[in-house]
């Protein structure tokens, strides 16, 4: 008899062939032509436009959807792409309604935004899709930079540094580049494998090498790649997992969110992947609704994230976690976990309650249990594998407003260093501009 929804315990072909194709479709379908067209008539290509204020790269929202509006796409592609060369991914995973989306003066006005995230993805997919590149490099300077980590901010320094002319190699522990985007975002943001795709589209500048398989503090010192280049630039993220302290969390069925979702992004068939009947994600952020959702695409039956706080403490935007609900999933707010319990195999999580008094969250003492087979975690992550001899601060790789790191001729952007949001449009943005300043220190403009 075949699985289903209601199969107890982890199993994996809960749903007919064809649900899983639906339920992993693109979140946001692009645009045609012609809606293109209808959706970009309604900016009013502001002089000082909030859009580009709020976007991390300021991308210059205005000029880019004026030249989708005159019909040249592959213009505005590329004034995408100068300011954010992973404008591709971003147009699909960015939070917009968060970003250029929530301050769009149509959005004030009448509560509806012109959907510029859309329109970025028309115009970069139509470039794309040409399978040619907006920018030359420039001539060969002879100086040699290495990139530790191949992910969004990783990608836009070394794309950056190889404009100017520089010979870039990139080192990634991980079979694949792509970082975030390849293993760690959820599968119906970012499907038929556009991650690798924009890698390999992005690499068309030239003078960039990709080694995978290594990873800094192995095989890789950064005492060598110091002496071996002319420059270094450290994007190796957040490889820790942040661990719950409660009783039980060895059991059986409890597993990282991260994990989780990185072998969802990898597989080449969805229904082969167990899922619990009743699933349990702990935390608030994206991570966590990534993988709420994605349970549920599975053909969970219950799904719950659980989340210590309310809704407004949450990382997770207002519009992720009306995702989730749109979805099936359930979100229990202010329940901190206790315990996970069952006899070696997860069976209940039990939740204390707690309550905001002057900005500190306490438990009321009053508890519930919920059934799980499948519990994800997803607490943060934290850096790992940081070299000996750089300054950290906050448990992050300590930078100035440049980039640059406490050791000479290092700098480093992303996740792993102390800065802006955990966003990939951030990381795009760190990444640019630390490779902005290593262009000046190469060429001994400062």
């Amino acid at each position: 008899m075949p699985n289903t929804s209601f199969t107890s315990g982890i199993a994996a072909g809960r749903l007919d062939p064809d649900a899983y194709s639906d339920n992993f479709s693109d979140l946001h379908p692009p645009l045609d032509a012609h809606e293109a067209l209808v959706a970009a008539d309604r900016c009013y290509f502001c002089h000082d436009a909030p859009c580009m204020t709020a976007c991390p790269t300021s991308i210059d929202v205005p000029l880019f959807i004026r030249q989708i509006a005159t019909g040249t796409p592959e213009a505005a592609a590329k004034t995408i792409f100068d300011a954010n060369i992973l404008g591709g991914m971003c147009a699909r995973v960015c939070p917009t309604e968060t970003l250029c989306e929530e301050v769009c003066v149509r959005e004030v006005a009448e509560g509806k935004p012109v959907e510029i995230g859309r329109l970025q993805r028309y115009a970069t997919d139509t470039l794309m899709a040409k399978g040619t590149h907006p920018f030359t490099r420039a001539d060969d300077t002879g100086k040699r930079v290495a990139v530790v980590g191949a992910g969004p901010a990783g990608l836009a320094a070394a794309h950056r540094l190889a404009r100017y002319g520089h010979s870039v190699t990139m080192y990634d522990g991980r079979a694949k580049a792509g970082g975030l985007n390849e293993f760690g975002i959820a599968s119906y943001k970012s499907p038929d494998n556009f991650a690798q795709a924009e890698v390999d589209w992005l690499v068309k500048i030239g003078g960039i090498t990709i080694e995978t398989g290594h990873v800094l503090g192995d095989d890789l010192s950064l005492t060598a790649l110091i002496s071996d280049f002319d420059a270094v630039f450290l994007a190796i993220g957040l490889g820790g997992v942040n661990a719950l302290k409660i009783e039980g969390v060895d059991k059986s069925g409890v597993l990282d969110a991260v994990d989780f979702i990185s072998d969802l992004r990898q597989s080449t068939d969805v229904s082969t992947l167990p899922i619990g009947r009743n699933v349990v994600v702990i935390g608030g952020g994206m991570t966590a609704v990534d993988a709420a959702v994605q349970a549920k695409l599975l053909g969970a039956q219950n799904v719950t994230i659980a989340y210590r706080g309310g809704r407004d403490r949450m990382s997770a935007s207002p519009f992720e976690q009306d995702l989730a609900t749109s979805k099936g999933v359930q979100i229990l707010y202010n329940a901190q976990p206790v315990a996970v319990h069952g006899n070696g195999t997860c069976a209940e999580v039990e939740f204390e309650y707690t309550t905001d008094a002057d900005g500190r969250l306490t438990g009321t003492g009053e508890t519930v249990r919920i059934a799980a087979d499948h519990v994800f975690m997803a607490i943060g992550q934290s850096l790992k594998g940081a070299p000996d001899g750089l300054e950290l601060e906050r448990g992050k790789i300590a930078v100035d407003t440049r980039g640059r790191t406490s050791i000479d001729g290092v700098w480093a952007g992303g996740d792993c260093a102390l800065g802006g949001e955990d966003l990939t449009v951030t990381a795009v943005a760190e990444g640019r501009d630390g490779a902005e300043n290593m262009h000046k220190f190469l060429m001994g403009e400062g």
